[in-house]
């Protein structure tokens, strides 16, 4: 079974919790350290990527620390084809699909697709949006963000990526938001989509995901919590946990 078909089939029985690591925001011995801490505390999966990032070395050597320290399926969230690594089990093969640039539509894919074919790292085919406030991502991205309450766009922008035959679309507010993706849009993307639906952003209290799980949200990601957490293990435990309620 590929990771891609390990993770639709799991959101079809639950709702799934994926780690953001971030190489450029801790050594590879903290991120592997984090990653075992999100493992024991139920998180699916790690990803590690990073609007920021200046090196691929960073990426190598942090998934390399990550795999060392835990079993699970440890996925890139690259922001360009220079971050990818080959110790990697996937990579988020995402269209930045409302970006002005088309680097970040299709130009950086083109460039990263030999790397992908030569290593043998699995391509999980991703539509990914970034909605306000957008924060690094969306300047990084050059995004024409979704505005917060426009519901029609990113429900078309859904639609759009399970038409291409993308595997996932991807709601993101931005490392850090200071509010995430509103119910209203999760509510209306989900009930347009067959796919999996992710939302990042902004999410770092166990009310806010309980309720974007409620919402429709399928998968939800934290990181910046992951750097902020003191007892991570436990407040961690506790987001992943009210997701299921």
């Amino acid at each position: 079974m590929t990771i891609a078909e390990y993770i639709v089939k799991m959101t079809k029985k639950k709702k799934l919790h994926f780690s953001l690591l971030d190489p450029d925001k801790q050594s590879p011995e903290i991120a592997g350290s984090i990653a075992k801490t999100a493992e024991e505390a139920g998180s699916s999966a790690i990803m590690v990527g990073g609007s920021t990032l200046v090196s691929q070395r960073q990426v190598d050597d942090t998934v390399k620390a990550i795999k060392g320290n835990t079993d699970l399926p440890v996925i890139l969230f690259p922001s360009g084809a220079r971050f990818l690594s080959k110790y990697a089990d996937a990579i988020f093969f995402m269209s930045l699909l409302n970006s002005r640039n088309l680097d970040y539509v299709i130009r950086e894919h083109v460039k990263g697709a030999p790397f992908v074919k030569h290593t043998g790292v699995e391509p999980i085919s991703m539509g990914y949006v970034i909605v306000e406030p957008g924060m690094t991502a969306g300047k990084i991205g050059e995004a024409d963000l979704i505005k917060k309450d426009d519901i029609e766009t990113a429900v078309g922008y859904a639609l759009a990526s399970q038409y291409l035959g993308m595997k996932l679309f991807y709601l993101e507010a931005g490392s850090g938001a200071s509010f995430p993706v509103s119910n209203k849009m999760i509510r209306a993307v989900k009930k347009s989509i067959d796919i999996p639906l992710i939302v990042g952003g902004g999410i770092r209290a166990v009310k806010t995901a309980r309720q974007k799980a409620q919402a429709g949200a399928d998968i939800i990601i934290t990181g910046t919590k992951l750097e902020e957490e003191k007892n991570l293990k436990q407040g961690l435990a506790n987001i992943i946990n009210a997701m299921e309620d």
